[in-house]
């Protein structure tokens, strides 16, 4: 059966033990891991923690209870819709302690990559068919020069990397953001993904916004559960911003000694998804290394991450990139890293005109009163100074200070050449030299 969520098919639930492609004594492991931590001894308790259908379970189960690992308790209970209980035996906590010991992992039975690979390629990014109408409406609250959604759309439709560059202030982070706006559908995460016996964590609440989860009613005659692998959490597509704080090393698996699994670095998290590099060439790392670490991820779709044992392995690489600076791409990349990076859009300031529409969108959205002598005040007086250079993050701040000093002084909202020359004061550090 085909499982059809919003465009994307959902991951199908394993119906047996044998379809789970992963090591059966890392399953029963991490089974009665589970059933040490988390004290549950029903097998549909046991299902919803390591997150496998209720027979998968039983089988796992019952293989522990040939192993001696696992006892019935003998007991029915009457709440559970006369299910058995199942304990660990002297043994199985034994063993439950040792396979601890090994590895802290339990809960929800890892993906085995080679699977997750296939659902990479059934909700990739560059499936995404996106309209000019839908980025439009993403991108509504700003205003934009008309050529720019030309730009954009095909970038953003093509699943490729993109370098936005142009003057500070003008919204790049706010175009990335309307992206991601844009992509609207929901895609499947996995808790987490198995390579040659390691356990590799993907979810990431911090990363992954996860979509209401269907609960299922009992009273319910059409179950809910088992249309998709439950390992996987449906989230909305993720974006993952860095700034100036990203390092290469953030690029690499991270392995926790203490509980002895691997977390996915950001890329991995961010597949189906989008990866912003914000605020290129300020980091510790100069752009070029930066750009050179994504040359084999970009241009073959496919990343490589290394284990603490030195094994190096092949992962997908599905994610939309954005590189976002204020300097020039000429100044900070040689021409091969620059033709790997399929688009490259500028972002510059507003005209005169979308200065004044933006002020006014402002204005209003924040019941400040327009006022024609001081705009005209602004114009004529202020922005000589600074050459007649307008940014789109301008309105908002002279407005806010605006504001601010009306609110201290106790009267109403108002625009004045005063207010505003206090605003401008401090949009500027008084200094004779501005950066552009």
């Amino acid at each position: 059966m085909n499982m059809q969520t919003s465009n994307v098919m959902a991951p199908p639930a394993p119906k047996t033990v044998a379809q789970m492609q992963l090591p059966v004594a890392m399953m029963r492991d991490i089974l009665i891991k589970s059933i040490f931590r988390m004290n549950v001894n029903l097998v549909s308790e046991i299902s919803r923690v390591i997150c496998l259908p209720v027979p998968v379970t039983q089988e796992l189960v019952d293989m522990a209870r040939r192993q001696l690992l696992l006892e019935a308790t003998g007991t029915m209970s009457a709440s559970a819709g006369n299910e058995m209980g199942y304990q660990l035996t002297d043994s199985g906590r034994a063993r439950a302690l040792d396979a601890l010991a090994q590895s802290e992992y339990f809960g929800a039975m890892p993906v085995p990559l080679a699977i997750y690979s296939e659902q990479i390629k059934r909700q990739s990014i560059r499936n995404i068919a996106i309209t000019r109408q839908q980025l439009a409406d993403a991108m509504g609250h700003l205003i934009l020069p008309p050529d720019l959604l030309n730009n954009l759309g095909p970038a953003v439709g093509a699943g490729r990397s993109v370098l936005m560059y142009g003057p500070p202030g003008n919204g790049k982070s706010s175009i990335s953001n309307g992206i991601r706006d844009a992509l609207g559908d929901k895609i499947f995460v996995p808790r987490a993904i198995e390579y040659s016996g390691q356990v590799i964590t993907v979810y990431d609440p911090i990363v992954h916004s996860s979509a209401e989860a269907e609960v299922d009613d009992p009273n319910s005659l059409r179950r809910t559960s088992g249309r998709y692998d439950t390992r996987y959490v449906r989230c909305e597509r993720p974006t993952v911003i860095t700034g100036g704080e990203l390092t290469l090393n953030m690029l690499d698996l991270v392995y926790n000694p203490t509980a002895r699994t691997y977390q996915a670095p950001l890329q991995l998290k961010s597949s189906g998804g989008i990866f912003i590099v914000d605020d290129l060439g300020r980091q510790a790392e100069p752009p070029q290394t930066l750009v050179n670490r994504w040359i084999v991820p970009l241009e073959e779709n496919k990343d490589i991450l290394a284990l603490q044992s030195g094994e190096k392995f092949e992962v997908p690489f599905d994610t939309l990139v954005i590189f976002s600076t204020n300097f020039h791409p000429n100044s900070i990349f040689d021409k091969a890293a620059l033709r790997r990076i399929f688009y490259k859009i500028k972002i510059d300031g507003p005209t005169q005109a979308d200065f004044l529409k933006i002020f006014a969108m402002v204005a209003r959205k924040k019941k400040m009163p327009l006022d024609e002598a001081t705009l005209i005040h602004l114009l004529n007086n202020r922005y000589p100074e600074i050459d007649n250079v307008y940014a789109n993050y301008q309105p908002i701040f002279l407005i806010d200070q605006m504001i601010a000093i009306c609110n201290f002084e106790g009267i109403p909202y108002q625009m004045t050449p005063a207010l505003i020359d206090r605003a401008w004061a401090n949009m500027f550090v008084a200094d004779d030299h501005i950066e552009h």
